[in-house]
């Protein structure tokens, strides 16, 4: 009998031994019941079943070894992602899904094992049947993972989205206190740090609501209007000063800097830049700024250690960040900032990237002068 033959003869003993061990991991207050559990054993064992009579060549075996997939929205998928919704909806975690596959596989070997016929056929019936447990649960596991992260996702930008009013109103509050010509020396003192924090909070509730955004599947938006990439490198050397007095930052300009730019963003963009190169740095910080044949091109370079290699492909990944600070300051943040760099940049149809070694890090950012709207 072959291994296909016996999993549909032996359904029902299989899916007793199953069902009995995914019960065991469900959690006392789900609603799985046990005719789910069954069911959804019965449709992954029928699906393997039919899989394995499937003519397969060496080449389709080869790419199933190498986590080659079957075709997008087929029934064998359809099956896996079912299954994962129906297990997140029910409180099962990643290690109880992978879990409840391994014990499918040893439940069906333990079972086929009295059966089976012995030599090469048998062999090549346990790859076929590992080979399909495996698509199973690598499509399954796949997709809990991303119905895990669009909660996890959706969650954190309607959390930033609803804490955007409360800290207007803080904003609001502390400006009116601020012009009360009856505050305190002491009390406006007070206001004014009360301020900072919240205009610091703000933009981390900002840099959220971008990474969500853009994590779920919507672009960058900007707003293009004529702007002068000089004035706004200005500005962000200017806030970076304000910030860390003791800073060493040069500016150098030249070429044509004028374009179409947001220039909200593109002022994000470059303080950002500028407030890591002497955050994370040592010595002097120099930004270069230059315009020629339709671009222009930002450099901001600093001395110092360099990057260490392990994380230069992961650097512009959200919630990553290379190494601690070199210099006191304001909070690190959330480790959003070159994420969001990235989005802004590639949002105005350019790019940036990162050259570090013994002789110091440079951040390089090219951006159209004119982006297409």
């Amino acid at each position: 009998m072959s291994l296909a033959d016996f999993i549909e003869a032996d359904l029902s003993g299989l899916i007793e031994d199953w069902t009995s061990y995914a019960l065991s991991l469900s959690q006392d207050d789900t609603q799985l019941t046990e005719t789910q559990l069954r069911n959804s054993a019965a449709d992954i064992l029928t699906a393997i079943a039919t899989d394995m009579r499937e003519t397969q060549n060496y080449a389709q075996q080869e790419s199933k070894s190498r986590g080659g997939t079957h075709a997008p929205n087929s029934d064998f998928d359809r099956v896996a992602r079912l299954h994962a919704e129906d297990r997140l909806s029910h409180g099962f975690s990643i290690n109880d899904v992978v879990a409840e596959f391994r014990s499918l596989r040893a439940t069906v070997l333990r079972r086929w094992e009295k059966r089976s016929p012995s030599g090469a056929a048998a062999f090549q019936e346990m790859i076929r049947f590992n080979e399909a447990i495996d698509q199973v649960l690598a499509e399954s596991v796949r997709h809990y993972a991303q119905r895990t992260e669009r909660i996890r996702d959706l969650f954190a930008g309607v959390l930033a989205h609803d804490l955007r009013s409360p800290m207007g109103a803080m904003l609001n509050g502390a400006e009116v206190l601020l012009h009360d010509e009856g505050l305190s020396f002491a009390g406006a003192r007070a206001v004014a740090f009360v301020q900072r924090g919240a205009m610091r909070m703000k933009q981390m509730i900002d840099d959220l609501l971008i990474f969500t955004r853009t994590r779920l599947g919507d672009a960058l938006p900007v707003s293009l209007t004529p702007q002068d990439t000089g004035r706004i490198c200005r500005d962000a050397v200017d806030e970076a000063r304000a910030s860390y007095p003791n800073a060493d930052i040069e500016l150098r300009l030249a070429g044509e800097l004028r374009g179409r730019w947001d220039g909200s963003r593109l002022s994000q963009l470059v303080v950002d830049l500028v407030t890591n190169a002497v955050r994370y740095g040592a010595g002097p910080v120099v930004v270069d700024a230059a315009g020629h044949d339709g671009e222009v091109t930002l450099v901001v370079s600093n001395e110092g250690n360099p990057i260490p290699e392990r994380a230069l492909p992961t650097l512009f990944d959200p919630l990553t960040r290379a190494g601690p600070a070199d210099r006191r300051g304001m909070a690190a943040g959330m480790g959003l900032g070159l994420y969001i760099c990235r989005c802004i940049a590639s949002a105005h149809q350019g790019t940036i990237g990162v050259a570090s070694s013994e002789n110091g890090t440079s951040f390089t950012v090219r951006l159209p002068c004119s982006p297409a709207s």
